[in-house]
């Protein structure tokens, strides 16, 4: 099999598995259960070879000077032939890292699933059909395909919230779907602009980005399709859907909201707004960095008022989704790098984060910190573990989070406007924010007293220190091992930032 129908089997093999699923029986939740763990242990094991083979076929080469970006295992098939609509997939560095983060938190998340019991047929199907979803959005570089797989990743998480989410799950699916839908209608009116805008009538995205829109068309749409993606990425002031949600969702669909699918709004600007609109990106950023720089600085500080577990990390994304806006708005290369690098890095931290606090409540049956208390005394792995995601999240040197946020703080200061470096200035000190939410919420839960109610308490089974470990390998990975990540980012970055050149001088 060659390596293109390999990159496709990568989104196909989770179809496979909820197809075979359906033959199971459903009480058999053992069978069930296993079925995904040897689909999604497989499928990590399939988006490592590819990136070894992608590391291999890259190594030593130099940024791409020009404005197309290089595809790596591609395959371009007519689909619609009317349309002009094609299957055309393939991935370069940015992708086939998102690839196997996406493959990482679905594997961690089957295991810290392991104990669920009610409907688990149809929760792990619904799971398949999010994970495939994310995983063509990421290799898909036709817009038609894109935006398709980004609805499939989307619409799962209504049943998935309101059938097995808990407290005001209901309400959190709703407002979730009906945000999210709000910004797909954005993003149909942006990408069907394009295709016919080109006189093209070609939703290919690089032949689109190398298309000459008027400045006029750019300024129109590029704020369209800005907010189509940034919706998902929780942007301010549409972002209140994301900590309710968060918090109603059960484990692995936190896991998965939080660490991959929020990462396809980002994702989404930088591929196909930025890529493609780059001049309307350079007219427009000036003055969305603003709202960029409350939401880094407002979900700390919001955070710090709250004591559910979930709605302090739900709040923290926030923040953390913002320097991933910060960093593509500043529009240098070393900032859009560090963009990249903070979605990886994020999606590794809150994957790492809401298993913990899932498998804390399954023990505890609380989120509050305030009820808590001396949790280290009975469950020291899973309290290392969550003082080590912790400070990942707050920028400890020697794990992701120091790496990429440093990566996209430099990159803005190459930026020699003054609101810009002094938004980077709001951003940085929001970190002080951060630590002390953070180390507060640490030292109520797992110090002092502990309660008698939680005195037979038991630590972390085997399948739950399987999900934590695989998230801590990446979260150490990174932060010792930046280099090999940010070099893959390099090919990804070149092609955008040179046509972000282009636009300011012709």
């Amino acid at each position: 099999m060659s390596s293109p129908l390999l990159l496709s089997a990568i989104w196909v093999v989770p179809l496979l598995a909820a197809f075979a699923t359906l033959f199971l029986k459903r009480d058999d939740h053992l069978a069930v259960k296993l079925v995904h763990a040897v689909c999604h242990g497989g499928n990590l094991l399939l988006a490592i070879s590819l990136l070894v083979s992608f590391l291999a076929e890259t190594e030593g080469a130099l940024p791409a000077s020009g404005t197309v970006t290089q595809l790596h295992f591609a395959m371009d098939r007519i689909w619609i032939p009317a349309l002009n609509i094609h299957y055309n997939v393939g991935v370069d560095g940015l992708s086939m890292l998102m690839i196997l983060l996406t493959a990482m938190i679905i594997f961690a998340g089957v295991f810290a699933s392991w104990g669920i019991r009610d409907r688990a047929r149809e929760f792990f199907i619904l799971l398949d059909l999010l994970v495939a979803g994310v995983y063509g959005t990421f290799m898909s570089f036709d817009l038609f395909a894109l935006f398709l797989f980004y609805e499939v990743a989307v619409l799962p998480m209504y049943l998935l919230i309101g059938v097995w989410g808990t407290g005001r799950k209901e309400y959190s699916a709703m407002k979730l779907t009906l945000m999210l839908v709000a910004g797909s209608a954005l993003l149909m009116g942006g990408i069907l602009a394009l295709y016919f805008g080109s006189h093209l009538q070609t939703f290919d995205l690089n032949v689109l980005s190398q298309y000459p829109f008027p400045r006029s068309f750019q300024r129109l749409f590029f704020p369209i399709l800005f907010f189509g993606f940034g919706v998902l990425s929780a942007i301010f002031p549409f972002h209140t859907w994301s900590p309710d949600g968060h918090a109603s969702a059960p484990t692995a669909v936190s896991m998965l909201h939080a660490g991959v699918l929020m990462k396809l709004g980002g994702y989404g600007i930088l591929r196909v707004a930025m890529y493609v609109l780059p001049e309307g990106a350079t007219e427009w950023f000036p003055w969305l960095i603003l709202p960029i720089a409350v939401n880094v600085a407002y979900g700390p500080f919001v955070a710090l008022r709250q004591r559910d577990l979930k709605y302090i990390t739900a709040y923290s994304s926030v923040s953390h989704l913002g320097l991933v806006l910060l960093g593509l708005a500043v529009c240098t290369f070393t900032g859009i790098k560090g963009s990249a690098m903070q979605m990886i890095s994020h999606g590794l931290l809150t994957g790492l984060f809401f298993a913990l606090i899932g498998m804390i409540y399954g023990r505890t049956h609380t989120r509050n910190v305030d009820e808590m208390g001396g949790l280290m005394k009975r469950m020291p792995f899973l309290g290392v573990s969550f003082v080590l995601a912790g400070f990942a999240g707050l920028g400890l040197p020697g794990l992701s989070g120091f790496v990429a946020e440093s990566t996209i703080f430099l990159g803005a200061f190459e930026n020699p406007s003054a609101v810009v470096r002094g938004c980077t200035v709001v951003a940085i000190l929001s970190i002080v924010t951060t630590a002390v939410y953070i180390l507060r919420a640490a030292n109520r839960m797992l110090h002092g007293p502990l309660p008698e109610r939680f005195g037979t308490l038991t630590d972390a089974v085997w399948n739950e220190r399987l999900a934590v470990i695989v998230l801590l390998i990446g979260l150490f990975g990174m932060g010792l091992f930046p280099g090999w990540i940010a070099d893959a980012l390099d090919g990804s970055v070149a092609p955008l930032f040179n046509n972000l050149v282009r636009a300011v001088v012709p």
